[in-house]
Order: structure tokens, then C-alpha cells, then sequence
């Protein structure tokens, strides 16, 4: 897999580009098939609207050469035989002004639906995709850089399919009528045209060329700048905490100077661009008026195809100028495709099977011959560990332990790398998502609520719940009380609540749903006294007579366990009651002693 998510992209290898390119196609392809009937009309229209356009030197050579004397005939000779003259090159220009208006008019409207409609499509797959992909990635891609790919890359695409898909197509089908009509009125002129199309390739070739590399730099330092603001409002406490704000000043404007050259430099190419392209443009007019001047003072060519022919080769260059505009955002876009491709392309390490094995989940867990580890390392060693449904166990350990891996592997935020672990029997890798999800409720310290009601976060445990099983899985975790005088009903968002009400709300979410395992991730550790023995009241409830895994440093929460593992190093150390444990004198007696002690 290919990621293109970082600076990596700047020093690909040539095939992987190659794989890159191929992959942002195959993207834009699943993207346009289900509107491929509304681009076939938008290339129709576009098609007529153009050649519509194209024909009007034709028509003023046709007027010039054979309209006008015939008009003259006809006025001099008095008959009416000027009217049909008069009518036809009227209605000839009104015929072609018309079509060309209004196919302009319906694909632009057109476009302008199909890539909306692409848009939105790309919009929903990416957000649905990162939802669903497993924890490794979240942990590897920071969230600053999902944002960028939501956020200024499908921007950069908006632009690209709102505009610049139509302007290039557009184009590029009125420079070849043009240089067709040109080569129609005479051949000629069209030997003049061929010679001038050859510096204005190797021109766009050597833009295309440098552009390419300029504009994926600016994209790397948006994504940069996004992911460093991103990272900073997030954890804003900490900035303000230890008077970072400078020293985050300073980085993001580096970041934000390196995104201004990049910009600068892109805007400097196209500098180059578009008035070379508007000399050779201008140098082509006067060649075809040297070249068709001369024959016709000669009487090799006639006035009016002289004059179609000048206003042809004007007109057969105005769109490169357009083309070249819209390059730009084409080569942004180009990049913003590879980016979300890029995270389009990853797949969750955790899948879940196409034909799941039931369970009547009671929270009976076991690893047997258990491994765990990245590629890089192993972080859970080969271990076997039962856990009886119903058994209330603590997990003690130093930073680093393992701890918290041993608890994703329960939720299945991971996979075990080696042996087996099963729920009730079941391996977990054969029980579907809702079925686990239902099963096995994780609470982290963060306790994080959405925005919106106290109800609506509780709900979320169980959606659907009625309001009394909600005021009721509040009052059993001790969360009824300032619930009631802060209302359900209102925005939390808008009115503060404490560390430990916000944990209170998060248990009485673990509540409703009543999983049959339930763990807590350092619930209690960023909470003062007052706020822990609240949650402590809460948790007691909370655990009933389920399974539950308790992580914790404070041995407050621990000492009410069934049992104590002891994990040093990603090993258990230690198994067994807190005062079987307590008596042995090993590391968890070490470990109380040093906590009783920091309570006096």
C-alpha cells in the first residue's frame, strides 16, 4: 500500500507514482460512472456549443465573399432579390448565436450538477471510510491530517470539477473547430497554424513538467499548516498551560511562509505561461496577415477568408489562456485526488466476517496462547489469561505496560497478531460488529460527549431509549441529580460540566447499553477527590455483575476487584485477589504501599 499522506509523496519512486496516478483514476472513474449518462450530454452540448461558436469566421468570410455583393445586386436591381439575401445572414448569425448561448448556458448548468453530485458522493465515502477504519490508522493519521483531506483537498477538487473540467473541455474542443475551420477556408493558413502549435506544446510540457512537482509541494504545506492549527486548538489547555503560544507562533508561521513560496512559486510559472502563450498567439495573427496579405493582394485569396482567417487565429488561442488558467487547479486538484485516494485506498486491519457466528454473550473471555505486537516490535509477549463472566478484574502496571493494549484487544480495536482470543467460546474475529459493539462498551478517561443534550450522549448507549430508561441509567451512577438541575434536554456544548460530570454522563451511557463486558480505561485518573468519589459511587453501580476490566493507577478502584493482574513489560507478573497479593509482598504490595503513602 501506497501512502500519500505525508511528505513521502515529494520522493516517490517512478512506479509508485505510476500506481498512484492509476489509483486517483480509478477514483475519478467509480466517481463519474453513476452521472456517465449526464457527462455523455454535457460532452454533446458542449460539442454543439462550440462548433457554433467556431463557425462564425465561416460565416463572415461566407458574408464578405458571397453575401454582401449578392445583397448589392439585389438592392441595385430594386426586385426584392436582396430580402432572402438580407434574411439568410441574419438568421444565419442569430442561428449560430442562439445554439452556441444556449448549449453554453445548459452545460455549464449541467456541469455544474455532476460534479456537485460527485462531490457529495466523495464527500459521504471519505467521511464513512474513516469511521470505519481501525484504531492503528487514527493513531498513525493524525486527525489534522483527515480534516485536510475533508476539508482544503476536496475543496481544491470543487474547484477543478466546478470549472475547471468544463473551461479545459471546453477548450480544448473550440481550439480544434477553430483550427478545422481555419484549415478549411485554406489549407494554407493551416501549415501557418501547425508551425505555431509547436512551441505552444513544448511550452505546456515544460509547465506541466514543473507545475507537477509545485503544486504537490503545496499541498504538503496546506496539510502542514492544517494539521499544526488542528493539533494546537486541540490541545489548546496544554498550550496555555506551558506557554507554548509563541513557540507555536513562530512554527505555524514557518509553516505558514513555506505555504506562501510554494503558492508564490506555482503563481510564478504561470507568469511564464500564459504571456508566452499570448506572444505566440499574437505572433501567429501576424504571420497569417503577412502570409494571406500578400496573396491577396496577388488575387490568390479573397478578402472575406482573409479577414475569417485573422479573426480565427485570434480566437484559436484565447482558450490556451483558459486552459492554462484552469491547469493550475488541475494540477492542485490532481494532488488533493492523490491525498484522498490515498486514505481512500486504506483498509481496516480489523475485519469483521461476511458470516458472523452468533453469541448469547455472558462475559466469559479467554486468550489462549496470545500474542500481540506491531511490525516493528511485539508488545504483548505469548500469554494465556481466563477471565469467568461476571469477574470484576483490575490491570496494574506501569506507564507503558501494556495496559491499555490488553484492553483493546478485548474491544477488538485490535486484532491479536498470534493465538486466540474468544468471548463466550466465540473467537471475536467471528462475532459480527453490532453483536461485539453490544457485547463489549469501553469507557476512556477523556469520557468524551458529543455535541448536543445530556439525553442525546446517554442515548447513544442504547439508541431509542426511552426517557425514563435514561433518567434511570442517570440516577443508577449517581448522574440524576446535577442532571436534573443542569436539564437533560440542554446543550451541553453550551453549558459547561465538570471532569467528573462528564464521566458520570459517559457511565450512565456504559449503563444503558448493559454490555455483558465492560471496561474502564483510567476512569477516575484525571479526576480531583471530591469528583472521584462521586464516580466511584457511580462505578460501583456501574459494574453490577458483569464483566469488567478495570485499568487503573489509583488502587482505590482496584481494591474492590475480584482480582489483580500485574503487567510489567507487556508480561503479567502478577495474578490474583488484592489480598492474596497484598500478602505475598510482591509488585502490587510495593505498588500499595507507595499509594498509601501519598495519601498521608
Amino acid at each position: 500500500m501506497i501512502g500519500t499522506s505525508g511528505e513521502e509523496e515529494l520522493h516517490l519512486s517512478r512506479e509508485d507514482r505510476k500506481h498512484v496516478r492509476r489509483r486517483s483514476l480509478r477514483l475519478l472513474g467509480a466517481l463519474a460512472r453513476p452521472v456517465a449518462w449526464k457527462l455523455l450530454v454535457v460532452v454533446v452540448l458542449v460539442v454543439i456549443a462550440n462548433a457554433a461558436r467556431a463557425a462564425f469566421p465561416l460565416l463572415i468570410a461566407w458574408s464578405i465573399d458571397a453575401g454582401l455583393p449578392a445583397l448589392q445586386r439585389g438592392i441595385e436591381a430594386n426586385d426584392g432579390s436582396a430580402v432572402p439575401t438580407a434574411l439568410g445572414i441574419g438568421g444565419a448569425y442569430a442561428l449560430t448565436g442562439a445554439v452556441a448561448g444556449v448549449g453554453l448556458s445548459l452545460y455549464l448548468w449541467l456541469t455544474a450538477k455532476v460534479s456537485q453530485a460527485m462531490l457529495l458522493a466523495l464527500r459521504v465515502q471519505v467521511f464513512e471510510h474513516t469511521q470505519v477504519l481501525s484504531l492503528e490508522f487514527h493513531e498513525r493519521y493524525t486527525s489534522g491530517k483527515v480534516i485536510s483531506r475533508q476539508t482544503s483537498d476536496l475543496d481544491s477538487l470543487r474547484e477543478l470539477l466546478d470549472q475547471g473540467v468544463a473551461a479545459l473541455v471546453s477548450g480544448l474542443i473550440f481550439m480544434s473547430f477553430t483550427a478545422a475551420s481555419i484549415i478549411l477556408l485554406d489549407p494554407w493558413s493551416g501549415l501557418v497554424l501547425a508551425g505555431a502549435f509547436i512551441p505552444v506544446a513544448l511550452l505546456v510540457r515544460w509547465y506541466q513538467v514543473r507545475s507537477e512537482v509545485v503544486y504537490r509541494a503545496t499541498r504538503v504545506s496546506s496539510a502542514r499548516a492544517i494539521v499544526h492549527f488542528v493539533e494546537t486548538m486541540t490541545g489548546i489547555r496544554a498550550v496555555q498551560a506551558y506557554r507554548r503560544a509563541r513557540a507555536n507562533d513562530d512554527r505555524y508561521e514557518e509553516l505558514a511562509e513555506q505555504y506562501r513560496d510554494d503558492t508564490v512559486e506555482s503563481l510564478r510559472l504561470f507568469g511564464v505561461l500564459q504571456p508566452t502563450m499570448v506572444l505566440i498567439g499574437n505572433a501567429t495573427v501576424v504571420a497569417l496577415l503577412l502570409f494571406g496579405g500578400f496573396r491577396v493582394v496577388a488575387g490568390d485569396l479573397e478578402i472575406g477568408v482573409l479577414v475569417a482567417l485573422l479573426l480565427a487565429g485570434k480566437r484559436v488561442f484565447q482558450p490556451m489562456e483558459q486552459v492554462a488558467m484552469f491547469y493550475s487547479s488541475f494540477q492542485s486538484a490532481s494532488a488533493a485526488l492523490e491525498k484522498v485516494s490515498g486514505v481512500l485506498e486504506e483498509t481496516p486491519t480489523v475485519q469483521y466476517p461476511e458470516h458472523p457466528t452468533p453469541v448469547q454473550a455472558q462475559g466469559h473471555l479467554r486468550f489462549t496462547d496470545a500474542e500481540f505486537g506491531y511490525t516493528d516490535r511485539t508488545v504483548l509477549p505469548r500469554f494465556d489469561l481466563d477471565i469467568p463472566a461476571g469477574q470484576t478484574v483490575a490491570v496494574v502496571g506501569p506507564t507503558g505496560a501494556g495496559k491499555s493494549t490488553l484492553a483493546k484487544l478485548i474491544a477488538r480495536f485490535y486484532d491479536v497478531s498470534a493465538g486466540s482470543l474468544t468471548l463466550d467460546g466465540v473467537e471475536l474475529r467471528d462475532i459480527s460488529h453490532e453483536q461485539l459493539r453490544e457485547a463489549v462498551v469501553m469507557v476512556t478517561q477523556e469520557a468524551f460527549l458529543f455535541s448536543g443534550s445530556a439525553a442525546e450522549n446517554i442515548e447513544i448507549g442504547r439508541p431509542g431509549a426511552s426517557r425514563e430508561d435514561i433518567e434511570a441509567a442517570a440516577r443508577a451512577v449517581g448522574a440524576h441529580e446535577f442532571l436534573s438541575e443542569l436539564g437533560y434536554d440542554t446543550d451541553i456544548s453550551a453549558r459547561g460540566v465538570s471532569a467528573g460530570q462528564r464521566q458520570l454522563i459517559s457511565f450512565a451511557r456504559a449503563f444503558l447499553a448493559d454490555p455483558a463486558v465492560l471496561i474502564l480505561d483510567e476512569a477516575t485518573a484525571s479526576l480531583d477527590l471530591p469528583s472521584e468519589r462521586a464516580v466511584q459511587a457511580g462505578m460501583e453501580q456501574l459494574l453490577g455483575s458483569r464483566t469488567a476490566l478495570i485499568i487503573a493507577h489509583r488502587l482505590s478502584t482496584v481494591l474492590t476487584a475480584d482480582r489483580v493482574l500485574v503487567i510489567d513489560d507487556g508480561r503479567i507478573v502478577e495474578d490474583g485477589s488484592p489480598a492474596q497479593l497484598l500478602a505475598e509482598g510482591g509488585r502490587f504490595a510495593e505498588l500499595h504501599r507507595a499509594w498509601e503513602q501519598s495519601q498521608h
